[in-house]
Formats: C-alpha cells, structure tokens, sequence
C-alpha cells in the first residue's frame, strides 16, 4: 500500500474524529444555550428543527460538488464551514439570532457528513478490506470525547460560548493539517459525469437507502425514547434506566470497531441481515420480557444490530450504476438522517395512541425490514466483492 493511502486513511479517521467530538460539544451544551436565552421546550424545539433542516438541504448540494469537483476539496471547505458555524448559536444573542445560526450549524454538519464520508469510500477503494467502519468508530470515539470534555466544562461553570469558540478553534487547525493528507481531487471526481444537482435516484438508491432510514429511525428512536420506556413502562429508576441508552450507544461504537472484520468475514449482504435478524429478535424479546435488565439487553444488542449497516450502506450506494458516488452517498445519507429525525415524533404519536411498548415494536418490524432488503447491498463489482469479503482487491494505483 502507498504510504500516500495510509496518510488519507488517518486524515479521514482524524477529521470523523474531529466531527464527532464537535458535534458531541454542540449537543452536551444545548441546555446552556436554552438557559441562556430563556427559551422554552417548543422554542428549542424549533431551533433543533432547523439544524436538521440545514442539514437535509445541504446533503445533496455537498454530495454533488464532491462528485463534480472531488470529494477532497469538499471536504477541506465543509469542515471550515463547520467549525465556524458551531459556535454561532451559542453566541446568538437573541432568539431570532439563534434561528439562523442553527440553521447554518446544520448547513456545516451535513456538508462535512457527505464530503467525508465520500472521501472515506475513496480511501477504502484503495485498501484490501473494508475500513469504512473504522472511521464511523472514530466519529462515535470523537463524540464520547467531546461530550465527556464538555461535562467537565459545564460543571466547571465555563461559558457555553467560549467553550465551543475553543472546541473550534483547536479542532480548525489540527482538520486543515489533516485534510493536507487527503487523496489527490482526481481520486474521485466524476465531472460532467455527476450529472444535475437534482435528479430522481434510480430505484436500486432507493433500496439502499431504505435500509440506513429503518437503521437510523432505529438509532433516533433509541436515543429518544429506551430510557424513557425502562424508566416509565417498566417502573424503575432513573440511573437504571438511562443505562438503557448507554449500553446502546457503547455497542454501537464496539459495532462499528468491529464492523470491518465482520463485513471482510461475512461479506456486506450477511451482515446486513443478521445484524438485521439480531434487532429484531433482540428487542422484540426484550418487549415480550418486560423487565428491566432484558430491555437494556435488547437494547444493547440493537445497538450492535444497527451499529455497522451506515457504512454498508455509504459503501452500497457509493456503488449504484448510473450514480456518481458522491451523489449516491448523498442520497442515502439523507434518507437516512430523514429517518433519524422522525423516528422520535413517530413513536411519540404513536406511543399517545396505543402505549410506548406497542410503538418500539415497530422497530422490530423494521428490523425485519433491513433483513430482507440486505440483497440490494450485494457489491456490484468484482473489485467490491473482492474487498467485502476479504479477498485483495485489483490494485489501484495512489498519486
């Protein structure tokens, strides 16, 4: 291997870092900046509204300029774009300042998520085995760290808006000399050959994508609601059910540590349907046992279900005929986050109507859901096959 390909590789590994421990300092500290400006739970609501409404818009915009013009130099600008962005909610001094700024926060999280996830498959292209993986352990690594850091500062009594004008300074540098390592823009660009920026995805995206949207409304719906349901619909106490959450959320990271092995091992297809398979009998069983140590159990083991179908699924897409992979990844990516982000409100109106139980097992069903669409993640060429189940992959040449 070129020693221009391992340096991309840590490059990538250190800006998903980077992104997850900023996101994870953005995400501890939201409290602060609601105390701050006084506003309320349906006001919050709003502004978090718009961050992921940023993030949707600038999906298949950051998706199309990696395909036109490489996915490096999307990358480089997408992480400035993102650390500049963090800070200004917290610096917002009005509320509708914070409107904007969310906004724009959202713009930089999801240009940075698709450029550097596409720049990841061009990476992977040039190893022997899947890494894809590795770099989504290194976000969740990033984001535990970043929410640690920011505990202590908030018990600490620092700012919310120094704090994250710091976070972003000290990671803005240490990204940039990162990004100095990436592949070459010709790595992956597709020029004229990205097509429009808007253009219905073929039909084979669609199924692609489908199986990050039943993984994420999984993870969404997790973060929102397991804890609420071992604490309320099983009786116990708060520090037993918030364990509900943490033994996901450390799966999930031991997943995705894992995820490259077992992808090499299995193969892309396998592991999407027993990871699919594992969900759903997982929690369902947890569901039918009702107590509290089989919910954070079933928990945990979705966590592990779930935790390596993105990557599959970024790497699937990244391969649909017809698709340049930038703007394949992009199209996946936001139907996926789509699924993140409804997943809470799904299962709430749902939980008012029946009871919470009965709404978390809809994510058994999905869990069914990813088992049967696992064929559509099948490689689609001979070099992919080879690198999926662990066989060397044709040579590529590294500039």
């Amino acid at each position: 291997m070129a020693p221009g390909t391992r340096a991309a590789r840590r490059a990538v590994t250190v800006i998903f870092f980077l992104n997850g421990a900023l996101i994870g300092s953005w995400a501890a500290r939201i409290p602060a900046v609601k105390e701050d400006l006084g506003l309320g739970e349906a006001e919050l609501g709003v502004a978090l509204g718009l961050v992921a409404l940023g993030a949707l818009v600038a999906m298949p915009v950051s998706g199309w300029l990696s395909a036109r013009g490489g996915s490096r130099r999307t990358t480089r600008l997408a992480f400035v774009g993102f650390c500049v962005t963090l800070p200004l909610p917290a610096l917002a001094p009005a509320y509708a300042l914070l409107l904007p700024a969310a906004l724009l926060l959202g713009v930089g999280n999801g240009s940075l998520d698709v450029a550097m996830n596409a720049h990841g498959v061009a990476v992977e292209r040039r190893h022997e085995r899947p890494i894809l993986s590795s770099f989504h352990a290194a976000f969740s690594c990033g984001a535990l760290a970043g929410a640690g850091m920011s505990a202590l500062a908030a018990a600490r009594g620092l700012d919310v808006r120094w704090h994250l004008l710091a976070a972003a300074a000290l990671a803005l540098p240490a990204g940039l000399v990162a990004c100095r390592a990436l592949l070459p823009a010709d790595a992956d660009h597709a020029g004229e050959e990205a097509g429009p920026l808007l253009a219905r995805p073929p039909r084979a995206l669609w199924a692609v994508g489908a199986i990050g949207f039943c993984a994420l409304v999984c993870e969404g719906a997790t973060a929102d609601w397991s804890a609420v349901y071992v604490r309320e619909s099983l009786d116990t106490q708060a520090g037993i059910a918030a364990l509900a959450f943490a033994a996901f959320s450390a799966t999930m990271t031991l997943g995705r540590l894992a995820g490259d092995r077992l992808t090499s091992a299995w193969g892309a297809e396998a592991l999407v349907r027993r990871g699919g398979l594992l969900s759903a009998a997982a929690l369902g069983a947890a569901l039918l046992i009702g107590r509290p140590a089989a919910a954070i159990a079933g928990f945990a083991l979705l966590g592990f279900g779930i935790a390596a179908m993105v990557p599959v699924v970024f790497r699937a897409a990244a391969e649909v005929d017809g698709v340049a992979p930038g703007v394949g990844i992009a199209a996946a990516s936001t139907m996926g986050y789509f699924g993140f982000l409804v997943a809470p409100p799904v299962i709430g109106g749902v939980a008012e109507l029946t009871s919470l139980p009965f709404a978390l097992g809809l994510l058994v069903l999905l869990g069914l859901v990813m088992a049967a669409l696992a064929p559509r993640v099948r490689p689609r060429s001979a070099g992919q096959a080879a690198l999926t189940l662990g066989a060397p992959a044709p040579s590529v040449s590294a500039r």
